[in-house]
């Protein structure tokens, strides 16, 4: 009788810790005091240099330079944001700017989520050396190539034209790398092999099956690459012109100039301008990309 009620005691005792973990589990934790504070400062700190950019571009280009630096707003941000637009026609770039950067970033995410698909559940003959020699174009420097580049959009005619700073850039290593691995542990070759059983041709498996398992990913490489496509200086430097059909970058490099000085308030107001599309673009699409990332983490 004595072991009897030490057993059910003891089971008792086993269905009460299980079911206080299973409310601990099932409780939501809050971030301490501390916590918030540190995120607090975290955000302050990467504010800082977008609100020094805006202090900047509402002084004169005598202040911004003369110590102690300004700290808070001036009178001639309305001034400086009229001279710069005007200056380098910034409405022309910003178009330029958009159009670029759109391309690039839709044809980097399609070929790279096709290609990277291609490497991850396809099986054919040297995938892995093919592979190999996609990651290894990562490690050439973009400069060596930047001559036969130059004479090729020569020969074509393409010099101060925005095909020039587009087509280079269609498909990104770095884009396929990335869609291969995420393809490999989010979609199984199984779902694959059964929408082949079903008599599923290729293009219908890939619009019906593989986008909307790369969908998390594809909205995170599009974000990269759209932003790396805006703020891109090199390249599209060597193949536009500031007086022909310039982006933005290329525009900034010829702004705030004089006759022996630059005016370091209007660079940086031009480079607020050049800014605030993105953070509209992060606004808008944040939560989506964010939202679609956690749906993609979370397995049933």
């Amino acid at each position: 009788m004595t072991h009897t009620l030490d057993a059910t005691r003891a089971a008792d005792g086993g269905r009460t810790r299980r079911g206080r973990r299973r409310s601990a589990a099932g409780r939501q934790h809050h971030a301490g005091w501390l916590t918030y504070v540190l995120l607090g400062i975290a955000a302050l700190i990467s504010l800082f240099p977008l609100y020094w950019n805006l202090v900047a571009a509402s002084h004169t280009g005598e202040r911004v330079v003369s110590p102690p630096a300004p700290l808070l707003p001036g009178p001639r941000l309305f001034d400086n944001l009229t001279f710069a637009w005007n200056q380098v026609d910034m409405g022309e770039a910003l178009v330029n700017t958009t159009v670029v950067a759109s391309l690039v970033a839709v044809s980097t995410v399609l070929f790279s989520t096709l290609a990277g698909f291609a490497f991850a559940k396809l099986p054919f003959k040297g995938r892995g050396a093919l592979l190999a020699l996609v990651v290894a174009t990562m490690t050439i420097p973009p400069q060596l190539s930047v001559i036969p580049l130059y004479q090729i959009i020569t020969d074509l005619g393409w010099v101060d034209q925005l095909q020039s700073v587009v087509l280079p850039s269609l498909v990104a290593a770095f884009g396929v790398f990335f869609m291969r691995q995420f393809l490999i542990e989010a979609l199984p070759v199984e779902l694959v092999e059964a929408a082949r059983m079903d008599g599923a041709h290729s293009l219908r498996i890939i619009w019906h099956v593989v986008f909307p398992v790369a969908r998390p990913a594809m909205a995170v490489l599009g974000m990269l690459v759209f932003v790396q496509a805006w703020n891109d200086f090199f390249w599209p430097f060597i193949a536009l012109t500031p007086d022909g059909s310039p982006t933005l970058q290329v525009a900034l490099a010829g702004l705030g100039a004089g006759n022996h000085s630059v005016d370091q308030a209007i660079v940086l107001t031009g480079a607020l301008i050049s800014t605030v599309p993105l953070l509209l673009v992060f606004a808008v699409l944040g939560k989506h990309i964010v939202g679609g990332i956690t749906a993609g983490a979370v397995k049933s």
